[in-house]
C-alpha cells in the first residue's frame, strides 16, 4: 500500500498564505476573506490558511465589539489596546509560520468557517 506524502506548499502558496495572516492587521476579517473566497479551490495550504486567519479576525471583531459596548463602563477602554496587541503579536506569528509552510493555528480563535 503507498503512503502518500503530505505535499510541500510551493513558494507562492505561502507567500498567499503569510499574506491572508498580515492582511489582519490592517483589513480585519475582509483581506482574509477575499484570499480565502479568491484561492481556496487552488490550493489546500492556501485555503486552511485563510479560513485560520479569517477566523481569528472574526473572534478579534467580535472582541472589540464587546470591547466598545463595554467601554460605556470604562472596561472596554482597557480591552481595545490590549486586543490590538494581540492581533498584532498573533497574526506576525501566523504570518512567519506560514512563510515557512507551516500550518499555523491561533491559541483561540472560534472556528465559525469550516
Amino acid at each position: 500500500m503507498d503512503q502518500l506524502e503530505p505535499t510541500v506548499p510551493s513558494k507562492d502558496d505561502c507567500n498567499i498564505a503569510m499574506l491572508s495572516h498580515l492582511l489582519g492587521i490592517f483589513t480585519g476579517f475582509l483581506g482574509a476573506l477575499i484570499i480565502w473566497l479568491l484561492k481556496k479551490d487552488d490550493s489546500a495550504y492556501i485555503a486552511s490558511q485563510s479560513k485560520e486567519a479569517l477566523n481569528f479576525q472574526i473572534t478579534i471583531t467580535i472582541g472589540f465589539i464587546i470591547a466598545w459596548l463595554l467601554a460605556f463602563i470604562l472596561i472596554g477602554v482597557i480591552f481595545v489596546p490590549i486586543l490590538l496587541i494581540v492581533n498584532l503579536i498573533f497574526c506576525i506569528l501566523g504570518a512567519v509560520a506560514a512563510s515557512k509552510g507551516q500550518a499555523y493555528r491561533y491559541p483561540f480563535a472560534i472556528r465559525l468557517v469550516q
